[in-house]
């Protein structure tokens, strides 16, 4: 199984999808999932999108078993330093009456189809205007020889054969129907000595033994033209799944980055600097979990057939089965990749959650004890879907408040701090400062006093945190300790 991006730019998300499904199909079946650069057309070649590729497939976790860095007998397995070989091919499709020269210039074909287009038509390089047009099916041997001699530029393009209907079998759409006279001659190979995707992708998918090609749905009107190569060189074509799209969270079309950048989500799994200094999000520096973004992946255009969600990678491997993904575009949705993260990120353990967050802290000016650090983390990640969410979430464990929520401070009475004040004495007394055994003390406390438990719960809590949020307002007390939980009453005391 084979992952075959080209360098021209971030992984986009479907990139990723169309990589993690080889993955698993390849883990499945035992079989080798490996990486290749299809780097032919170095016009569209960004630098460091290779390295950027590599590394987004190793933080999730689905590293390739063969490919660049990593060779094996297959390799190279970046297509430019396969060059060499490809011309061999294209020979021998024009040897055999499959492809043909073509000196058709650019300026030539332009004004073909602009005088196709005042006509209302389309102008298509096929059987219907070859045998006119500059190229080897209507000059001699002789004088293609003599052109190509003269350094004349040329392509190779495919003889589509005339007439036909072919009848296609794709794994997850079926059985598939073209016309091959609604097909173009495609270029298969260029005079600078590169090849097009079509005829690389055809060669080295056969020679480095694939078995099943997957990949996304916008190559579905390539698949007769490859299907026809395999025929043309006479091999066994492999086994083709064309993936659903992913689609927009809002309206129709395919899933792009300025979705993305307008929505306020990432479409790329690392961060991406653009050539013109800005960046663009990525999973991984957004506070994304690896595991998460797999398994909400996993689930565009895939289903296991039962209502389960979280997956761990082996079971996702276990599972994985072509004839359940949908042919029908997957709706990308960013709250669920939010509750995908959610469901991962409070399931670390606590001490991976704290070092992470400790960063942030030391950036605050804030030293804790890593144990003490660990516990708020345990107190208040049920509430957290990223890490950057911690501070506001547990700022009173740090800090005493400077202020008070305006709406609760509302419930501030006349008697309050009175209570407030008795609260206090009772909690000075306890030696016992575990939290289970606050909550004995205060609530009995309360019951002897005779009063209303949110007249003193609500204002205890805006004391200590300085709004109604937060856990469980007696864990809280044990873990800031009495002289802060004593003075933090004082101090709403006399404030409010």
């Amino acid at each position: 199984m084979r992952f075959a991006p080209s360098p021209t730019g971030p992984l986009h998300i479907g990139g990723v999808r169309t990589a993690l499904f080889n993955y698993l199909f390849a883990k499945k079946h035992n079989g080798v999932f490996y990486l290749r650069i299809e780097d032919t057309d170095q016009n569209r070649f960004v630098p460091g999108a290779e390295e950027y590729i590599i590394e987004a497939l190793n933080w999730l976790g689905i590293p390739f078993d063969e490919g660049v860095g990593k060779e094996g007998k297959f390799g190279p397995y970046r297509q430019s330093e396969r060059k060499a070989m490809y011309n061999q091919y294209a020979q021998q499709l024009i040897d055999s009456g499959w492809a043909y020269y073509a000196f058709d210039t650019a300026e030539a074909l332009d004004a073909l189809r602009k005088e196709e287009e005042a006509q209302g038509k389309t102008f298509i390089y096929n059987h219907t205007n070859r045998d006119k047009l500059d190229n080897s099916l209507r000059i001699s041997k002789e004088e293609t020889e003599k052109r190509i001699a003269n350094g004349e530029e040329y392509v190779i393009r495919f003889k589509i054969p005339v007439g036909e209907t072919l009848f296609l079998k794709d794994i997850i759409r079926g059985d598939i129907k073209f016309e091959t006279n609604l097909l173009d001659d495609k270029v298969l190979f260029k005079s600078d000595g590169m090849p097009t995707y079509h005829l690389a992708n055809i060669v080295d998918d056969h020679l480095m033994e694939t078995s099943h090609v997957i990949r996304g749905e916008e190559w579905l009107p390539s698949l007769p033209l490859h299907v026809l190569l395999y025929r043309a060189f006479k091999w066994e074509a492999p086994e083709f799944a064309h993936l659903p799209l992913i689609l927009k969270p809002v309206g129709n079309g395919k899933l792009s980055k300025r979705d993305g950048d307008k929505m306020g989500f990432p479409v790329f799994p690392l961060e991406w600097k653009n050539a013109d200094g800005t960046k663009s999000s990525g999973y991984r520096e957004e506070g994304f979990l690896p595991e998460a973004v797999v398994n909400f992946l996993s689930l565009l255009g895939w289903n296991p057939g039962t209502d389960q969600e979280l997956f761990t990678l082996d079971e996702l491997v276990k599972l994985f089965d072509l004839e359940r993904v949908h042919k029908a575009g997957a709706k990308f949705d960013p709250e669920k990749n939010k509750w995908f993260n959610h469901q991962y990120y409070t399931r670390q353990d606590n001490q991976t959650i704290a070092k992470e967050f400790n960063h942030s802290l030391i950036e605050r000016g804030i030293n804790k004890p890593a144990e003490y650090v660990e516990q708020v983390v345990g107190l208040v990640k049920e509430r957290a879907t990223f890490t950057n969410e911690l501070w506001d979430l547990s700022d009173f464990f740090f800090t005493a408040p400077s202020q008070y929520d305006e709406k609760a401070v509302k419930n501030w009475k006349e008697d309050t701090g009175a209570l407030m004040i008795e609260v206090s004495e009772v909690i000075n007394n306890t030696l016992d400062f575990s939290s289970q055994n606050l909550e004995d003390v205060i609530k009995a406390w309360i019951n002897e006093k005779g009063v209303g438990m949110g007249k003193v719960m609500q204002p205890l809590r805006l004391s200590l945190v300085g709004s109604l949020k937060g856990p469980h307002l007696f864990d809280i007390m044990a873990l800031i300790g009495k002289e802060e939980t004593v003075n933090r009453i004082k101090k709403a005391v006399e404030t409010l």
